[in-house]
């Protein structure tokens, strides 16, 4: 049997809105909140997949790009070496070492650091997809279309499939020695999904935004105010997000020693999982 793949755990860009107890649960209330994106990169034997990217180098050296109203809100700082080209660097590899991107969805701090992998095949649900092309007027302010302006090599896939532990799940890389399940989980966005990554017998589940603060994966499920109203304000079908946060969370209680979940802007829940990467096997 060939040894599972590795799996590197990136912060790929870094918020700092203010109304820190708000949206961090600690702090003052007009401190800095800290909000991390939360990428995977896995080492496959036929090349890299990298699981979101966060933002990218064109975001990083003109902020604004990102949209006038998420720069001014979320303060996006301009990190170049927390990009996932750049961490990916780091780690010895080439930036055309990635092969697949896979995406939860394509809001901007999620599809940022598209641009810097231009030979990778992008898989997403095709509803985000045409979302994201095809913005309705709601939607506008969550799309940067300088993200693929270059083109990209889409790969759309359908939310019906398989069942993963209860839920629908569609199958990406088949061939691969990653394996890697779409678990569609919409409401945030119309095509927003879920990625299950499996290493050896056990699975992590990249929940993207289905859920924004540890606290809601536990019970009873907790989450700061302003975050809980910002997932409100944030999202095309609250009662499906809604729904789907509550599945997931009964999910992380009856298979706690089988799934590992996650959310992409928990920066508790990240450097968790990289202390676990970095501890001895």
């Amino acid at each position: 049997m060939s040894p599972a793949p590795a799996i590197h755990h990136l912060g790929c860009g870094t918020m700092c809105p203010h109304g820190g107890r708000l949206i961090s649960g600690e702090g003052s209330l007009l401190g800095k909140a800290r909000i991390i994106c939360h990428c995977l990169l896995i080492e496959g034997a036929d090349g890299l997949v990298l699981v979101d990217t966060g933002f990218g180098l064109a975001d990083m050296r003109n902020t604004r790009q990102l949209g006038a109203i998420f720069d001014t809100l979320l303060r996006p700082q301009a990190r170049e070496a927390e990009t996932a080209i750049e961490q990916i660097r780091a780690l010895g590899f080439a930036p055309e070492d990635v092969r697949h991107i896979v995406a939860t969805h394509l809001d901007v701090d999620h599809a940022g650091g598209l641009p810097d992998f231009p030979d990778a095949h992008v898989h997403v649900l095709a509803d985000e997809l045409n979302a994201a092309l095809h913005p309705s007027w709601r939607e506008r302010e969550r799309y940067v279309a300088a993200h693929w302006a270059h083109d990209p090599k889409w790969v759309e896939h359908g939310a019906e499939g398989d069942d993963w532990f209860g839920f629908q799940s569609v199958r990406v890389l088949p061939g691969s020695d990653a394996e890697i399940v779409l678990v569609p989980l919409i409401g945030h966005t119309r095509g927003h999904t879920g990625v299950a990554v499996k290493r050896d017998d056990r699975w992590l589940l990249h929940c993207g935004d289905a859920f924004f603060h540890r606290g809601q994966m536990q019970t009873p499920p907790s989450c700061p105010a302003g975050l809980k109203a910002f997932q409100n304000v944030n999202s095309v079908e609250n009662a499906k997000r809604r729904e789907n946060g509550e599945r997931l969370r009964e999910l992380a209680l009856r298979e706690a020693g089988q799934i590992e979940l996650f959310c992409s802007h928990d920066p508790v829940m990240l450097e968790r999982l990289q202390a676990g990467e970095r501890r001895p096997s």
